[in-house]
C-alpha cells in the first residue's frame, strides 16, 4: 500500500527534519512543489478569505481536512472544535501542536455522537470529495452531521483557465488527479475537485441546498456558505 507521504512530510516539517521538495503530480501539466509551510502558518499569515471564514463559524465546529491544524488551533479558542483528517500522521502532528479534539477518519465514514453547527472546509475544501457525484453525495450525508440551522462554510476555485489553450476533458474540468511524492516515495493517486460557482450552486440545489457566495478573491477563488432549504 502506498505510503502517506503527505502526512510524513507534515510530520517531518513539524519535527524539523523535512527534506524538500514535497512534489505533487497532476494529470494536466508538470509536477509542482507543494509549500509545506502553508500548513503551519500563524494567524497573521492567513488570507482575508480564511479569516472571514473563521469569523463566520458559529457554535460547535467540525474542521474537515484539518491537516496540521492551522485553522483548528485558532477556532478552538473561540468554539468547541473537532478536527477531522484521513491522514494518521497529520492527526499526530495536530496532537503534538495542541489540537484538543481530533478524529482520524474518512469524511464519509464519520459517524459522530453529536451534531455540528458549522462544517468548515478550507484550502479548497471541495477538493477531498474528488468528483461532482461525490460532492452531491456528501451534501446528502452532511445533513446527518448538522444541527438545526447548521451550515457548511467551504471554499473552491474555478480552474477553467487551465484549458484556455487546449481541449477540455470529456468530464467536468474541475475534476483532477493528484499524487504526492516525497523523498522519492510516491503516495496513492487521488481525485481532487475544484468547482466553479455556477456548478456549485446548481449541484447543491439539486439536493436541496442553498448557496451563498460570501467572498470572491482575485484569482477565481471564492468562499461559499451552504444551508439546506427549509
Amino acid at each position: 500500500m502506498p505510503e502517506d507521504v503527505y502526512g510524513q512530510a507534515l510530520l517531518d516539517y513539524h519535527n524539523g527534519t523535512f527534506e524538500p521538495p514535497l512534489l505533487i503530480h497532476n494529470n494536466y501539466g508538470e509536477p509542482e512543489e507543494m509549500p509545506v509551510e502553508v500548513f503551519f502558518r500563524e494567524p497573521d499569515d492567513l488570507s482575508d478569505m480564511e479569516n472571514y471564514a473563521i469569523e463566520l463559524c458559529d457554535g460547535v465546529v467540525l474542521d474537515v481536512g484539518a491537516g496540521a491544524g492551522v485553522h483548528t488551533l485558532i477556532l478552538q479558542d473561540m468554539h468547541h472544535t473537532v478536527a477531522l483528517d484521513s491522514s494518521k500522521k497529520a492527526c499526530k502532528v495536530m496532537s503534538q501542536r495542541g489540537v484538543k479534539n481530533i478524529v482520524h477518519c474518512d469524511l464519509l465514514k464519520y459517524r459522530p455522537d453529536r451534531k455540528y453547527d458549522t462544517i468548515l472546509m478550507l484550502m479548497n475544501g471541495t477538493g477531498i470529495l474528488g468528483t461532482l457525484r461525490a460532492f452531491k453525495n456528501f451534501l446528502t450525508f452532511a445533513r446527518t452531521l448538522l444541527a438545526e440551522n447548521g451550515r457548511i462554510i467551504i471554499d473552491s476555485s474555478d480552474i477553467e483557465y487551465l484549458y484556455e489553450e487546449g481541449e477540455y476533458p470529456d468530464y467536468y474540468y474541475g475534476q483532477v488527479e493528484y499524487q504526492f511524492e516525497y523523498k522519492q516515495e510516491q503516495g496513492e493517486l487521488f481525485k481532487w475537485l475544484y468547482i466553479d460557482q455556477d456548478t456549485l450552486q446548481r449541484v447543491a440545489a439539486e439536493v436541496g441546498w442553498a448557496t451563498y457566495v460570501v467572498f470572491e478573491g482575485e484569482e477565481d477563488e471564492y468562499l461559499a456558505v451552504l444551508q439546506p432549504f427549509s
